[in-house]
């Protein structure tokens, strides 16, 4: 999948009227607000463009990518990681990225693939970026590292030099430690990674498995997935029960309990930073590095 083919399979502008799922707690703004941020190592051109230069492609520049913070583990252990993914398209991509990419190198055109990307969005030194930066490490200095394998693989590597590359840095260490969070929730509420999927694209408001279909899973794994949560009384005519809406309420709660150390650190400063973070994010948004379909944004 070239950059064209990703664009046009995840970048379609969602017609129609939408809905707001309505969950704005203080962490999960902070989530909202810095992920167009945090994902241009996936979704812009100028990170495509520093994978390409090496062979991978934009489904393998993704998988090795985002596994390139765990270090170079067997397959399973990015499997795992990953959560919501079908296990083969995580591990036959894993496998395939760190035989085309060495470990070094994969880090290296993340951060000056991303890097550039938000210079071009926002110019070499945006007003504000050193303060924002300093809360940025504060925040991630608060986060409590057990159970976090993405985040304490990004933390080990360390924080880039380029002013840009941290901004695009401390935004991904707390996607991914909230991204840690969630999953441990999604585990202990007894739900696998395809049921997990099913539940939140209806949370969301996606059309019926339109979401879990783009993680991987085959019409026979959702199907099994769609059958279990309706024996559970969670799912109903392709719709949230009472039961199963609160379930997927209560995933996010305790999602957002492991990450109130980094919302206690901020304190009164949140507001300013979730402000100017939002601004940045629009502009990536706007230039079209991150898909401008809302629900995308409330998934995930």
């Amino acid at each position: 999948m070239d950059y064209a083919e990703a664009r046009a399979a995840f970048f379609t502008p969602r017609e129609g009227t939408t809905h707001d799922v309505g969950w704005s707690t203080p962490a999960r703004r902070l989530r909202d607000t810095i992920e167009p941020l945090a994902a241009v190592c996936y979704w812009s051109e100028p990170a495509y463009d520093a994978y390409a230069a090496h062979g991978l492609d934009f489904l393998l520049g993704y998988v090795w990518g985002r596994s390139s913070s765990l270090g170079e583990p067997e397959a399973m252990v990015a499997v795992s990681s990953f959560g919501v993914f079908e296990p083969g398209l995580v591990s036959g991509l894993y496998d395939a990225g760190r035989a085309a990419l060495p470990l070094a190198q994969m880090r290296a055109a993340r951060a000056a693939g991303s890097s550039a990307a938000l210079a071009a969005v926002l110019g070499e030194d945006p007003d504000g970026l050193d303060e924002v930066l300093a809360l940025l490490e504060r925040a991630v200095a608060a986060a409590p590292l057990p159970g976090r394998p993405m985040f304490a693989g990004l933390l080990g590597a360390g924080w880039p030099e380029n002013r840009l590359a941290r901004l695009w840095h401390g935004c991904n260490l707390l996607r991914e430690h909230r991204g840690d969070g969630h999953l441990a929730a999604l585990a202990g509420a007894g739900l696998d990674g395809v049921e997990a999927n099913v539940l939140t694209e209806l949370w969301v408001g996606w059309e019926p498995l339109a979401y879990t279909a783009s993680r991987g899973w085959s019409p026979e794994q959702m199907e099994a997935a769609t059958a279990s949560l309706t024996a559970r009384g969670l799912v109903t005519d392709g719709r949230l029960t009472e039961a199963g809406r609160a379930l997927r309420e209560e995933v996010e709660e305790a999602t957002d309990r492991g990450e109130q150390r980094v919302v206690e650190a901020l304190g009164e400063k949140l507001d300013g930073l979730l402000e100017r973070l939002s601004g940045w994010s629009q502009a990536v948004v706007d230039r079209g590095w991150f898909p401008p379909d809302p629900y995308k944004r409330a998934a995930g």
